[in-house]
């Protein structure tokens, strides 16, 4: 298993910049992928990012260019920054990770969420 911890989220105003923050309380290079999802307000949770055990890294389209995740080994800590915000971009962010379990198969677990709130 792996806890999840989050935390950086906040108020911004449109067009500013925010660091999420997830620590995990086991090494990164045992997990698979780590990354993030988004939730907002009557919408469903949607992929945001991920980044891979061996550092590649995949983004939504609708983040490509603005947000950017990346990791620190030593920390075991796993980031989102996020520049040139937009309202749209309102929402509870999740961190997640990929673990392989016995059987071959990956288990996900999440953190708790950590809000962001872009005003317009």
């Amino acid at each position: 298993q792996v806890q999840l911890v989050e935390s950086g989220g906040g108020l911004v105003q449109a067009g500013g910049s925010l660091t999420l923050s997830c620590a995990a309380s086991r090494s990164l290079f045992s997990i698979n992928g780590m990354g993030w999802y988004r939730q907002a307000p009557g919408k469903q949770r949607e992929y945001v990012a991920i980044i891979t055990s061996g550092g590649s890294r995949n983004y939504a389209d609708s983040v490509k260019g603005r947000l950017t995740i990346s990791r620190d080994n030593a920390k075991n800590t796993v980031y989102l920054q996020m520049n040139s915000l937009k309202p749209e971009d309102t929402a509870v962010y999740y961190c997640y990770a990929i673990v392989a379990t016995v059987d071959g198969n990956d288990a996900r677990y999440w953190g708790q969420g950590t809000q962001v709130t872009v005003s317009s």
